[in-house]
């Protein structure tokens, strides 16, 4: 085989590699996703009151983001916000699947085509009020609550939740809401 021929394999397996990798994003060895997650009583709206900035949210207030049953049972995504400068209203579709089982807080958020990134519910409480959400990189982090006002304990419940995954505390930007 050739040099070039080689070369375009090697180039053919990488891209391969990287497309799978895209598609199928990892968890993170210390994200550990909530059992007994019911999708019922996930979907409707939540306030999106602490994020780390991502370069798709950021200078964004008013987040939130909705997710209803298609019905494929696939999750439809709408994220929405205010961008804080110009007071434009930005929104973003996108559909969510579970990588693991139902039962597991594990899914794959894509906005873009064949391209998805780590959803995972590492905290929850009980009558899912509030949700912490971990994703495939200390990137991507998300304290939710159904109501836009966020109590002490729900921030210092992020606090504790932001070190166990390997994120600083201090990282967490708090979102205005009102």
């Amino acid at each position: 085989m050739s040099v070039k021929k080689l070369a375009l394999a090697a180039i053919g397996l990488f891209a391969g590699y990287k497309f799978y990798r895209a598609s199928n994003p990892q968890i993170p060895e210390n994200v550990v996703p909530v059992t007994g997650f019911d999708l019922s009583r996930y979907l409707g709206k939540w306030y999106e009151v602490g994020r780390v900035d991502n370069r798709f949210e950021r200078g964004l207030i008013k987040t939130t983001a909705e997710y209803t049953l298609n019905g494929d049972g696939t999750v439809n995504v709408l994220n929405s916000g205010v961008d804080a400068n110009s007071g434009r209203h930005k929104r973003a579709s996108g559909t969510a699947v579970f990588v693991r089982s139902q039962n597991e807080g594990a899914l794959k958020v894509s906005f873009f085509g064949p391209f998805y990134g780590g959803y995972n519910v590492v905290a929850l409480d009980e009558d899912y009020q509030w949700s912490i959400v971990a994703g495939s990189s200390p990137q991507y982090f998300w304290v939710l609550s159904r109501s836009a006002e966020m109590s002490e304990d729900l921030k210092d419940r992020a606090f504790k939740v932001a070190r166990e995954v390997g994120i600083a505390p201090d990282q967490i930007n708090w979102v205005q809401q009102i």
